[in-house]
């Protein structure tokens, strides 16, 4: 049974929040939630990455709601990337078991380094919406890429929200706007996907889960309006800012093999 202090439930729901605000705006709020989950006294990181999954859909749901009345993102985009992600998730996690997930960080954070200059150098980029592909081919490839990044996400995990943006952006075209109301709603189909595995394995601690989940939440809805009122320059400058953090969070991993 863990058991926490005022301070220490103090601090969680203040990283819920933050999480859930930074996530919302572009992604990337586990690099906050996740860390701060393993401070728990006596928690497993398995528990602490199944109890960031209740809070992430938590938040997740809300912001996707919150871009869906002001934003009117594309659903016949938002559908097969969603369901893609979703099928890729549970594939990613069960996959989990059986290969080494420090393999893959020195490819991800080349990746991240590389798209970090892209956007910096390319400072027009994500400013409007420029689709490369119409009809099914457009479809085609958004289903692709969300089972590829849901594939990551149960694999890994860190970051989906941020690459989910990357592609839509980089990829397909959207500005970073619509892209990040389109992530939201992909990236509440990775979470469910993960908790298909992690509720029944019994790995969630739901009292620090629907605590956290709350505050992240709250941050999902505050987080989302702030961007559709900033725009997408708002949203690129938050993205470059996370990004960086993810870099450095990775980087950390695998200098120290952890």
């Amino acid at each position: 049974m863990i058991e926490l202090d005022v301070l220490a439930w103090v601090l969680l729901i203040a990283a819920g929040f933050a999480a859930g605000w930074v996530d919302a705006v572009v992604g990337g709020g586990g690099l906050i939630q996740v860390p701060a989950l393993l401070l728990v006294p006596g928690i497993a990181p398995v528990q602490a990455l199944a109890t960031n999954k209740v809070g992430s859909i938590m938040g997740t749901s809300t912001s996707s709601i919150t871009y869906a009345r002001r934003v009117q993102p594309d659903f016949t985009t938002a559908g097969p990337m969603a369901l893609a992600a979703l099928a890729g998730a549970v594939g990613g996690a069960a996959l989990a078991s059986h290969l080494p997930a420090n393999a893959f960080r020195p490819i991800i954070l080349v990746v991240l380094v590389g798209v970090f200059v892209w956007t910096l150098a390319k400072r027009t980029l994500g400013e409007r919406t420029r689709l490369r592909w119409e009809g099914n081919r457009h479809r085609a490839t958004a289903a692709l890429t969300g089972l590829v990044i849901g594939a990551y996400d149960g694999l890994l995990g860190p970051g989906t929200g941020t690459f989910l943006v990357i592609a839509l952006v980089g990829v397909l075209g959207y500005a970073f706007l619509p892209a990040s109301a389109l992530a939201k709603i992909v990236n509440f189909a990775t979470n469910l996907g993960a908790l298909i595995f992690f509720v029944p394995a019994g790995h969630v601690i739901w009292g620090l889960g629907l605590a956290v989940g709350s505050a992240n939440l709250v941050g999902g809805y505050l987080g989302a309006r702030t961007a559709v009122a900033k725009g997408s320059r708002f949203v690129r400058v938050v993205f470059v800012v996370v990004v960086g953090a993810l870099i450095l969070r990775l980087g950390y991993d695998v200098v120290t093999g952890a």
